[in-house]
């Protein structure tokens, strides 16, 4: 059966349809009302000579359905195959960036308290998302301080013979060692914990209260005060909460610019009537078909466009001077944007103000109501304050489009952040140390350190290793060496540590330098690798969710630039170390010629290949006639006498 045949037997329910190529991929996904109409549609417009759906209905030849029961289920299994199938003809989410949850372990036998980007069902607790991300850093740390719940990589289903500096500065119970704290002592800071994170701030401070009065009544007077000041904590920590409430409500708000085929999208975050974080999208690659939009409304206050109507009838929109570039229908751009950024997501906001109407708006807000279990507006602002935000959004994402597209280099601060961001670091990067292995078939293997400081190498900082534990080739040993070396004097010295330690390689490198930290006590260093070929980036504790950055991101030239420059250093010290052992151990072999006598020849002719062809007269000039004698018979010989040399011998022989 052919294309235009199956179309026509298609039942007339709601559904989701997937068209594929000759080499069985799907291409494209769609959902419907009416899958017979929608699908017979495609066919009409290509005959219309639609050059966007006549690009898609060259390519198509089979065509797959799935039923479902109603358009909001559709809309949700479309959005489902759209992020597992990534079909060229649809608009994809490239920015898999997502806002920082706070982790409860609560799964393991003494639960941690982790900052991560990742929702997994592996038993653990997730509060959030926070806005901006180092406001979850902020919590962790208070967590620390008053809770004193670890945040480590330490196994703790085993105990070790000492705690870590965590424990000592008393931000841990230390469950790590035996004896250091109980399981009843552990299980109440976990539940204090839940109820913090939880905001059951009024529960808790009752609880913790109720225990200050029973530990004062037992005059346990220090454990009395412990309570007191945690109490002071929660307290203020409610106030401030109760002032957060009343000031506004939660909204996400949306602009776009777009001009020669490519498309910049700001989100702003507002939470309590302010605006507290800003995301940027970025396509300039967008499909060659989107799918009409029966309701789209181009909204010209954002940016000034040329507007044509297109053969569906539809607002179209396209650069001033590009009338031949393919139109952007921004209600279908909008209407795919924001379903893949908020069906799956746990948390979403009250209001979603956007600059252009789309045809599923009603439909995704009630899916939405559905999953959160609140009331969900999706707006389009015409006036007043609402649409002077989106505005805003706006000119914001213009200013975006130029800083990616016309190559505007951001500022360091501006690259500091994301990289403190993307690498949920607790503190903007000042200082990164960079370590690469280098060796050739396990020889003469070397190690570099090289230092990026405030927005500059640092060379002054730079350090050589050579690997002295190891034979043979072994780069995550040689890692491990290194690493244990560097921070192992760092610590008897009483230097700080750096904001970021980055290792050249992959998950190998990367846990034989975490290992070396872990055999040190240090276990809340920030850790990544960067693997070559690839660029994938591994943050140590998140190695099953890679970072893989857009290949023009100013993060991941800095990180580049810090690699690269590693690799320079350690090969460089390689081949020094190379020459001297190829000059040793040629000169050396010659009989009569120490070291002494080598560095001479060195030193005079500059290079052991002017000594192989320097005169028995030059040679004279430096050493002995006989050691001269002795050089030149060694380099002039034939070969089968080279590897075993004559004596020397003597007059008196």
């Amino acid at each position: 059966m052919d294309l235009q045949e199956k179309i026509r037997t298609l039942p007339t329910k709601p559904g989701v349809y997937l068209y594929k190529n000759a080499d069985g991929e799907v291409i494209y996904v769609g959902k419907a009302k009416n899958l017979r109409s929608r699908v017979r549609s495609y066919l009409l417009e290509a005959n219309q000579a639609n050059a966007k759906t006549g690009s898609l209905m060259r390519e198509a030849i089979d065509l797959d359905y799935i039923l479902v029961d109603n358009e909001r289920e559709a809309l949700a299994l479309e959005n489902n195959l759209i992020k597992q199938r990534k079909p060229r003809f649809n608009i994809l989410l490239r920015d898999d960036k997502t806002y920082p949850y706070v982790k409860l372990t609560l799964g393991d036998r003494y639960p941690k308290v982790f900052v991560t980007r990742r929702l997994r069902k592996d038993g653990s607790a997730y509060y959030g998302p926070y806005f901006p991300g180092n406001l979850a850093h902020r919590i962790v740390e208070l967590i620390h301080r008053s809770f004193l719940l670890p945040s480590c990589k330490l196994d703790l289903s085993r105990y070790y013979p000492r705690p870590c500096l965590q424990y000592y500065i008393k931000r841990c119970l230390g469950p790590c060692v035996e004896d250091l704290t109980t399981p009843e002592i552990f299980r109440e800071a976990v539940r204090d914990t839940q109820m913090f994170l939880e905001g059951r701030q009024a529960e808790l401070g009752r609880s913790i209260e109720q225990r200050m009065n029973e530990a004062a009544a037992n005059e346990q007077f220090e454990l009395a005060a412990k309570y007191r000041d945690l109490l002071i904590t929660v307290n203020q920590m409610q106030d401030k909460q109760r002032i957060a409430t009343t000031d506004g409500d939660e909204s996400d708000v949306f602009g776009y610019h777009y001009e020669n085929g490519m498309v910049a999208v700001n989100l702003f975050h507002l939470r309590g009537g302010k605006i507290v974080d800003r995301r940027e999208f970025f396509w300039e690659d967008l499909p060659e078909f989107l799918e009409a939009d029966a309701e789209g409304n181009i909204d010209t206050d954002v940016v000034t466009y040329l507007q044509e109507p297109s053969q569906s009838g539809t607002l179209t929109v396209s650069a001033p001077g590009q009338s031949g570039a393919p139109p952007f229908e921004a209600g279908s751009f909008f209407s795919a944007l924001l379903k893949q950024l908020y069906i799956d997501q746990h948390y979403v906001p009250r209001s979603i103000y956007v600059p252009v109407d789309f045809a599923d708006r009603a439909t995704l807000a009630t899916l939405l109501c559905e999953r959160t279990g609140h009331k969900i507006e999706i707006a389009v602002p015409q006036r007043g304050e609402k649409r002077s935000l989106v505005d805003l959004a706006g000119q914001n994402a213009k200013q975006s489009y130029d800083q990616r597209f016309r190559v505007l280099k951001p500022s360091q601060k501006a690259i500091q952040e994301s990289l403190q961001d993307i690498l949920t670091l607790p503190e903007l990067p000042r200082r990164i140390e960079c370590f690469d292995i280098s060796h050739i078939q396990g020889a003469e293997t070397v190690a570099s350190m090289v230092v990026w400081e405030d927005g500059a190498m640092n060379k002054s900082a730079y350090r050589k290793f050579q690997i002295k534990t190891v034979a043979g080739v072994d780069d995550f040993a040689s890692m491990h060496e290194v690493v244990s070396r560097r921070y192992k004097r760092l610590a008897e010295e009483s230097k700080p540590m750096p904001s970021l330690i980055l290792i050249d390689g992959g998950l190998g490198q990367l846990h034989a330098a975490a290992a070396a930290l872990e055999a040190l006590g240090i276990t809340t260093q920030p850790l990544a690798s960067i693997a070559k070929r690839e660029e994938i980036i591994y943050l140590y504790g998140q190695e099953d969710d890679p970072i893989v950055l857009d290949r023009r991101s100013p993060v991941l030239h800095l990180i580049q630039r810090v690699r690269d420059e590693s690799h320079r250093f350690a090969i460089t010290y390689h081949r020094k170390r190379r020459e001297l052992r190829d000059r040793d151990s040629e000169l050396l072999a010659i009989p009569g010629v120490g070291a002494l006598t080598r560095t001479r020849l060195v030193e005079h002719f500059g290079s052991v290949r002017s000594v192989k062809e320097a005169d028995i007269a030059a040679l004279t000039a430096v050493v002995p006639r006989k050691t001269a004698d002795a050089i030149h018979s060694f380099f002039h010989a034939p070969e089968n006498t080279k590897a075993n040399p004559l004596p020397i011998l003597n007059n008196s022989e």
